[in-house]
């Protein structure tokens, strides 16, 4: 099926692991142009070495709110246009809630909350004035079922869930459409706990009723699926991806 993103470009936050790795090597494959943005500077410089010229790079810190706002400029700056905006960058401190202070709720919140924020309102000013514009936010199953141990990071991502649905409702008159994808247990770097202990491995996977945890490649076609034309009717939608673990009693 032709997506139809030949020549669109994409912003991609979190993009040097992981999800967002997989995500904006999905969205290139279908011919975007990517801006893959995170922290770390090497990992960046080898996303982009080894995407055949279709991902750009750029470090940023996404608790520094003004430089996340000029993402969007640095964008069109290299690719002359702006068309996705997938916001997956975050933070999951685990630990007793009586034990995360303010400091660590600011973070989380930070990363989590108020960079996507930052970043959508930017971009919209954009996708207003052109009339049309994607915004994909990466949730979690966290933000909808919430998760001991993980109070902060549920707490942020229900947030964002929920800036998710307001947010489609304001701007769908402008062409903008905003969704979300909440995944669940992934193979990536932020379960290496569970992927390297055998026996925790055995009794996380005995919760998903897919008997498994997805891999990054998989997540690819719904992002872009949500970040292509073909979704233009889509808007406020959370779509879980979670092998079924968020609908069983």
């Amino acid at each position: 099926m032709n997506l139809g993103l030949d020549g669109h470009v994409a912003i991609v936050t979190g993009a040097s692991r992981g999800l967002g790795r997989a995500m904006a090597e999905a969205l290139a494959a279908e011919g975007a142009n990517v801006l893959g943005v995170a922290r770390s500077t090497d990992a960046l410089a080898e996303l982009a070495a080894a995407s055949d010229g279709k991902i750009e790079v750029a470090a940023c810190d996404m608790l520094d709110l003004d430089a996340v706002a000029a993402l969007p400029d640095t964008a069109i700056e290299r690719f002359g246009r702006l068309d996705v905006v997938v916001n997956n960058a975050g933070i999951a401190p685990a630990g007793s809630f009586a034990d995360h202070d303010d400091a660590l709720w600011r973070e989380v919140f930070g990363v989590n909350v108020f960079a996507p924020v930052a970043l959508a309102r930017a971009a919209g000013r954009h996708f207003v004035a052109q009339g049309r514009g994607k915004i994909v936010n990466v949730a979690s199953t966290s933000g909808i079922l919430g998760k001991q141990q993980l109070v902060a990071y549920s707490s942020s991502k229900g947030a964002m869930l929920q800036m998710t649905k307001s947010l489609a409702t304001e701007w769908a008159r402008h062409g903008i459409q905003v969704n979300a994808i909440a995944p669940g247990a992934y193979e990536t770097e932020a379960q290496s706990a569970v992927l390297t202990d055998p026996e925790f491995l055995r009794r996380r996977l005995a919760k998903i009723p897919a008997r498994r945890m997805g891999a990054p490649e998989e997540i690819g076609p719904l992002l872009c699926l949500l970040a292509s034309p073909l979704s233009d009717f889509v808007t406020g939608a959370v779509f879980v991806a979670d092998g079924g673990e968020s609908c069983k009693l």
